[in-house]
């Protein structure tokens, strides 16, 4: 009023606004300095309610942060009296005053307590004689809010209090949600840093397993030496640069003598140790230059760079040399013998099929001859009675419809039920009895007789099926398919000739075909397997990892199934790597869609290891050996496993 009236101010009051006007300005400025400086989210808070604390002269500050769902808050900083009994509480947001303003997102001030219920009421604000709270509302969102709990000295908080308390929370605000957004900021960081190294972990796993692959495509699983596939690209890599060099090169194949005698007498494992120890003896007797491969069973082959006929016969002696002091395994002493055929560079051909076909039928002379080696001679291939004779026998076998199957049992792990079986092919020569498929199949797929085996072989696999579900049993069968097959275009409408004539469901019919049968003419092989995947029938690769093929290839192929080698499986309770490849597998095949069948489980250590990969299906001696048909009838019957009914819910397979 003195004022008003023309009287000069009172210098206390201008002296107490000018105070504040500067501790307003020291705070602002502090404030500003703690939005631009500090992101740790807690030492925010604290300072926070420190400056609060002198700002508002209370006995108790507090700031509370809404939860993100809006549906309580807690206590994050707090200074003062009961300060360390706040911190941290967590209440939902219908109770208390810092509740209300909340929910309202208005300022209390002057609010009698006993105005709230008692389940509005927490703890503190029951004892608290006044408060005072405003909200703080950032640029991004709805924060919290901040208050001051007891006047300190006593009395109520004013209006100036209010609007200090309000001009700071809004500046305030801004740190507390600068720091926020750096915090979430830094989680994000981190879980970004976490995830990227679970991701370069997965990388890496994923790395080595397709380096495993790739290592197993061109490697003999057993003795780990190059496969087939791999000798043969060492031999057209050798070729070329022979050619270049004008150098000879040697190719030397190796069969071992009565190696199948050592199998049947002493079974698979021994066999396999065997074949093992020999491969190490021969990799020691050669230059670092040659290549040693197993081109599969117990035959071995040589590149040797560099060397013509004598030079290529000094390696033969060191090869026989390596075998001169017996082997020993599992307490027994073997001695063993070989035979062995060299063909040359550039006398017996210019590509690697010539030079190997000259280098089988020179160490089939050498065999027949009982010699450690023979060259070869072009005289040889005309020259071989026992061929020629097994041939024409073959053939008339084929007129006379003489070739059999056996059928292995298939056991499907998820419901333990017999669902299928693989046909094998039998030959019982009428003279000399039973012949071996290794010995008779090869000779078949070097001429126009493998067509008309496969399809005999098909229809007897047919029929077999056709008498499984005529007895109720709901059995698929499964063919195996050689190169020369794939090739042939009138195989699709053959069989589905076939399928129609036994009235079996395209379905119940399972190819199984090499990789390397796949690989050999990729661009036909493909347009064959879709017309066959297109009629219903199931396509499965073969012992899948011992040939060699592009993952990127094979992907696109219309195939159902792959089949994990017997020599994988086997191995799996004593030989960790064996345990790996198959578990990589079971997952490769799943990731792409495909089911999975593991051959050669011998034994309940080995199914409970397999059923442990989630491998879908299994065959071997455990489940049975391969049975002639009507025997097979028998099994069904007698089976310790149950076998799948018709009248059964079908599983797509």
């Amino acid at each position: 009023m003195a004022a008003a009236s023309g009287q000069p101010a009172d210098p206390t009051d201008l002296r107490e606004q000018l105070q504040q006007r500067e501790l307003e300005i020291a705070l602002l400025k502090e404030i500003n300095e703690l939005a631009s400086s500090e992101y740790d989210l807690q030492r925010v808070f604290d300072r926070v309610v420190k400056l609060a604390h002198g700002l508002i002269d209370a006995e108790t500050v507090h700031i509370a942060i809404l939860s993100p769902d809006s549906r309580s808050y807690t206590y994050r900083a707090a200074i003062g009296a009961h300060a360390g009994e706040l911190l941290g509480e967590t209440l939902p947001i219908d109770v208390g005053i810092c509740g209300w303003v909340l929910r309202h997102r208005r300022p209390w001030w002057r609010g009698a307590l006993e105005e709230l219920s008692d389940n509005e009421r927490n703890l503190w604000e029951k004892k608290a004689g006044s408060l005072i709270m405003v909200p703080l509302t950032g640029k991004r969102q709805f924060l919290g809010g901040i208050a001051g709990i007891n006047k300190r000295g006593g009395g109520e908080f004013t209006a100036r209090d209010l609007e200090l308390l309000t001009l700071f929370a809004g500046q305030v605000s801004i740190a507390i949600e600068n720091a926020q957004f750096f915090s979430e900021l830094a989680e994000t960081t981190e879980r970004t840093r976490l995830l990227q190294q679970q991701l370069e972990k997965a990388n890496e796993r994923l790395t080595r397993t397709n380096e495993e692959l790739q290592h197993l495509a061109v490697h003999d699983p057993l003795t780990n030496l190059p496969n087939r596939t791999l000798i043969q690209d060492r031999l057209q890599q050798g070729i070329l640069a022979a050619r270049r060099g004008e150098e000879p090169l040697a190719l030397i194949m190796i069969d071992l003598d009565h190696f199948k005698e050592v199998n049947d007498t002493l079974g698979h494992h021994v066999g396999d140790q065997l074949l093992i120890c020999v491969g190490k003896r021969f990799h020691h007797a050669l230059r670092e230059l040659d290549t040693l491969g197993r081109l599969g069973g117990d035959e071995f082959a040589v590149v040797v760079p560099g060397a013509g006929a004598e030079a290529a016969i000094v390696v033969a002696d060191k090869l026989q040399a390596a075998l001169e002091s017996p082997i020993g395994i599992e307490g027994t002493s073997f001695s063993i013998g070989a035979s062995m055929g060299i063909a040359l560079y550039p006398e017996h051909g210019n590509e690697p099929a010539t030079l190997l076909k000259c280098a089988d039928v020179a160490m089939y002379v050498a065999k027949r001859n009982k010699e450690a080696y023979c060259v070869y001679d072009d005289s040889q291939d005309a020259n071989n009675p026992n061929r020629l004779a097994l041939l024409g026998e073959l053939r008339e076998a084929l007129q006379k419809k003489q070739m059999e199957i056996a059928l292995q049992p298939k056991l499907d792990l998820v419901s333990d039920r017999i669902v299928g079986a693989e046909a094998l092919a039998r030959w019982v020569h009428p003279q000399s009895g039973p012949v071996p498929p290794d010995e008779f199949v090869p000779v078949l797929e070097k001429t126009g007789l493998i067509r008309p085996f496969a399809l005999q072989i098909l229809e007897k696999a047919i029929v077999a099926c056709a008498h499984c579900h005529q007895a109720g049993h709901d059995i698929s069968v499964a063919v195996n398919l050689s190169m020369h097959n794939l090739r042939d275009p009138h195989l699709p409408d053959q069989i589905a000739d076939l399928l129609v004539v036994h009235g079996v469901p395209a379905s119940r019919l399972t190819l199984e075909i090499t990789e390397s049968a796949i690989m050999s003419d990729p661009e036909f092989t493909m347009d064959v397997l879709t017309r066959l995947s297109g009629m219903d029938i199931h396509l499965s690769i073969d012992d899948f990892g011992t040939g060699y093929s592009s993952l990127s290839y094979l992907k696109k192929l219309p195939v159902h199934q792959l089949k994990i080698d017997r020599s994988f499986v086997r191995g799996m309770t004593s030989d960790a790597d064996d345990a790996t490849i198959v578990r990589s597998t079971v997952d490769l095949a799943h990731n792409l869609g495909l089911k999975v069948v593991g051959e050669g489980v011998e034994t309940d250590e080995v199914l409970d290891a397999i059923r442990m990969t989630g491998c879908d299906q299994v065959q071997g001696y455990l489940v049975s050996r391969p049975l002639a048909p009507e025997r097979f009838m028998e099994f069904l019957g007698n089976s310790p496993w149950p076998v799948r009914r018709v009248s059964e819910e079908k599983e797509a397979y």
